[in-house]
């Protein structure tokens, strides 16, 4: 039985959500994990949907935070030169080319220039709002960047519909007080409001300033 949403504005995550850079990730937060004599398996587990500098303090709490923000900063280059495997999501192209002209935000973890090379790569139009790491205070699961979205399309959080892949930025919308649809298979355990498998089971509809979401 297909799950019915309706909304005014679409808040939606990038990675796992609209692109596919796994292959990146792994690669470079293996390469991070070896170098801290950590697990990389167990880094990976936690590394979805988070800036990175959340991820290391969460994995190595008692390293000074300036130590974190600025390998960030390194990890940030790291991954915007390495485009290799870097996808959409299967959907997501006719899923954004629906929402043309309708009001839609990008909010994501990534820092702006990693989300212009990664959008980029997978030949995906950029949202006309984007809420990247640089414009918030705090990282998912904080609901900042959903909330700040939602401000900026000029929506209230009731009025919002939240696509994430991750644990941290489900939680994040549930925070922001927003249904949230889970896309791809890391959302199915993390009670979404609705389960997607991929974009291709999303059907976006509008009419009289209003989107008819219609996951399969």
């Amino acid at each position: 039985m297909p799950s019915v949403f309706t909304a005014r504005a679409l808040l939606l995550d990038m990675d796992g959500t609209l692109v596919d850079s796994d292959a990146v990730v792994e690669r470079c937060w293996t390469r991070w994990a070896i170098r801290q004599n950590l697990d990389p398996a167990a880094v990976l587990r936690v590394v979805h949907g988070r800036q990175g500098h959340a991820t290391m303090a969460e994995l190595l709490p008692n390293r000074p935070m300036a130590q974190n923000y600025a390998e960030n900063a390194v990890m940030l280059a790291e991954e915007t030169a390495d485009l290799e495997g870097v996808v959409p999501v299967p959907g997501a192209p006719a899923f954004l080319a629906a929402l043309a002209g309708r009001p839609h935000a990008l909010v994501t973890s990534a820092g702006e220039m990693l989300a212009r090379a990664r959008m980029g790569a997978a030949g995906l139009p950029l949202p006309p709002v984007m809420v990247t790491a640089e414009r918030v205070g705090a990282s998912k699961p904080d609901p900042e960047g959903f909330l700040k979205g939602a401000a900026e399309l000029g929506f209230g959080p009731e009025e919002c519909l939240v696509f994430e892949d991750a644990e941290v930025g489900i939680a994040a919308a549930r925070a922001a007080g927003m249904r949230v649809i889970g896309v791809g298979p890391r959302a199915a355990a993390h009670g979404p409001s609705a389960h997607a498998p991929s974009l291709e089971d999303v059907r976006v509809t509008a009419a009289d300033g209003l989107l008819t979401v219609t996951v399969a």
